[in-house]
């Protein structure tokens, strides 16, 4: 694996992130670290030299070993948040995702994996939430709310500012 197209300053921080919006039977596959409240979409950050699709199966085989189909870019969004003590600005690519074989990851509740960031083993919660439920959960970025309700027939454009 190349190095995360991830910058930082002193200050501040640029991330090239893309995510695979999985839905299956009316739930949505969400991530959260270990005993944490937010979730978000399965992903993570663009490798020099891959695209974002490669980014994705490599994401989801590293992160749960499933196999996934690229199906489709339905997002992009522009993300401000604060990242630790630095101001966080990220380009974020969302797409719908498919599982190539539903035998390789539990297809209902929550499941455990593991992630490496900055040399540091992370686990996560990978949790498939009813659609239903979405309105009443934190997940980053706000605005992915309301399109995991509805996803969108053509490419949509947000921008999500969080308040420091």
């Amino acid at each position: 694996m190349g190095r995360d197209i991830l910058f930082k300053s002193e200050g501040d921080l640029f991330s090239y992130r893309v995510a695979g919006i999985l839905i299956r039977n009316e739930t949505v596959l969400l991530q959260r670290p270990a005993n944490d409240d937010g979730y978000a979409i399965p992903g993570g950050h663009v490798s020099f030299g891959e695209t974002s699709s490669e980014t994705l199966v490599r994401e989801f085989k590293e992160e749960i070993d499933a196999d996934i189909k690229v199906e489709r870019l339905i997002l992009v969004g522009e993300n401000f948040f604060p990242w630790g003590d630095r101001g966080c600005q990220q380009i974020s690519l969302y797409y719908t995702v498919s599982l190539c074989d539903e035998s390789q990851i539990p297809l209902d509740g929550t499941f455990r994996a593991m992630d490496e960031w900055g040399g540091q083993r992370v686990d996560l919660d990978f949790s498939w939430i009813l659609l239903s439920d979405i309105p009443d959960l934190m997940v980053y970025p706000i605005h992915i709310k309301k399109y995991l309700l509805t996803l969108p027939e053509h490419i949509q454009y947000f921008v999500y500012k969080e308040s420091e």
